[in-house]
């Protein structure tokens, strides 16, 4: 009976797709995560808010859909609950959190908007809706859904199951307050309705304020009201003596109110292929190489990538080998999905390898390592290394793989080893930022 409260599934959708299309993008059976907020319909702040205020997104709000330019704009949520193009605090917390989450899987920022609902696209009883949308291959793709569907879901159900599905607000301070009060006169009711008395009595108290104003003003005039109880359960005729509906003056300390519901929902087979499409590029060429020798690399972000590290001797050599299976072990037990490549393919070639499979990290074992125990940690994208102690590695890339630590402050912390030919191209690619830490 405590909001606000929050709820959410992972399962399977269905829908009635006549034309399956755009690969598995419109199908008729998918995976579909959904997240049921349930909040006070007249207090709609969020105490988290301020932690996303500050994010800036692209947000093409329904004004400027029917503008002549036609254009998101980037803006701060904050300014946009502000300005009221975004409606509560609520809504707006939970886009700035599927913001976060997209970067962080590796969605390009620059390529994805929250587009509002236009009039027409919205259910009768919606407050707000924003679509999160990015763009593909086939054009902009809706991923993400985020509506505020008002109290309308859980009133429909209590109307149809005729039980209450409420929460008790508790006031700060006790208020005085003039209610409308129905109360049934159960004797009389039951002596003329008999095995009907039950639903009458549950019709005059689930009566809204407007119906039962109109029932007093009907009764006082003529006597007897007509009433039609809920789920077709019949009319009946009321009279004055069966009812008594007054204003009363009254100390509360809460109400009962039927929540409304925040509801967010993903598109999951949607989001795996806009991640595919944003994270995939092809390397160029560094100096010196055949342009068939391009390289295609999947950018996976630390977060989602299946195989977090390899590892590599520099040489085919049985000390390099027994070392790179105590690593591998040692990072396997630590919890880190691991795999090692000891073929005797060059290193250049391994590295390309690992590239292709997304995986974000590689440690190399070469002859300082038999001297120093010390080894090689590359960064997939710019190509940079490090020379990191093997007592430091695990810690080091459990921090890199959960997005604790950024590739940049390793380099602060351990010496540089140098990179490969292509690392200056790298380091001047322009890569989406990606960190689960609010502002």
């Amino acid at each position: 009976n405590k909001l606000p409260f929050a709820a959410a599934q992972l399962g399977q959708s269905f829908r009635n797709e006549i034309s399956p299309q755009q690969g598995i993008l419109r199908v008729r059976e998918f995976t579909q995560g959904e997240i049921e907020h349930f909040v006070d319909p007249e207090h709609k702040d969020h105490p988290k808010f301020s932690r996303v205020a500050d994010l800036e997104m692209l947000v093409f709000s329904r004004e400027k859909q029917v503008s002549d330019v036609k254009r998101p704009v980037t803006m701060k949520l904050g300014d946009a609950v502000k300005s009221g193009i975004m409606d509560n605090e609520t809504i707006a917390y939970f886009i700035g959190r599927v913001y976060t989450f997209m970067v962080a899987i590796g969605i390009n920022p620059e390529r994805m908007r929250f587009r509002q609902h236009l009039e027409h696209e919205m259910a009768h009883y919606a407050e707000d809706c924003w679509d999160c949308e990015v763009e593909s291959s086939y054009g902009w793709i809706e991923c993400v859904g985020i509506a505020d569907r008002s109290a309308y879901d859980l009133k429909q159900h209590a109307a149809a199951t005729n039980k209450e599905m409420g929460a008790w607000i508790t006031f700060d301070k006790p208020k005085f307050v003039e209610e409308l009060v129905v109360e049934p006169i159960s004797k009389v009711l039951g002596k003329a309705f008999r095995k009907d008395a039950k639903t009458v009595v549950s019709a005059l108290k689930t009566m809204t304020e407007e119906n039962a104003l109109k029932m007093k003003a009907e009764l006082e005039k003529s006597g007897e009201a007509n009433l039609k109880a809920f789920c077709d359960g019949g009319d009946f005729v009321i009279k004055k003596d069966m009812v008594k509906i007054e204003r009363e003056t009254k100390k509360v300390s809460g109400k009962f109110i039927t929540p409304g519901v925040i509801e967010p929902s993903f598109g999951i087979g949607r989001i795996l292929y806009c991640m595919f499409e944003h994270t995939y590029y092809v390397r160029e060429s560094a100096e010196g190489e055949k342009e068939d020798d391009k390289k295609v690399v999947f950018k996976f972000t630390p977060l989602v990538a299946p195989t977090k590290c390899t590892v590599f001797p520099l040489l085919q050599k049985e000390e390099f080998n027994v070392v790179c299976r105590d690593v591998c072990n040692s990072l396997v037990d630590s919890g880190l999905s691991t795999i090692i490549d000891v073929t005797g393919t060059s290193i250049g070639r391994r590295y390309a390898r690992t590239d292709e499979l997304g995986v974000p990290f590689a440690v190399t074992v070469d002859h300082d390592t038999l001297e120093d125990n010390t080894v090689t940690l590359r960064e997939r994208d710019t190509c940079s290394q490090v020379r990191i102690p093997i007592s430091d590695l695990c810690a080091t890339l459990k921090n890199l793989s959960s997005m604790k630590t950024k590739w940049e402050e390793v380099q602060a912390q351990y010496p540089s080893q140098g990179g490969s030919a292509s690392a200056a191209k790298e380091e001047n690619r322009t890569e989406a930022t990606y960190s689960l830490r609010c502002p």
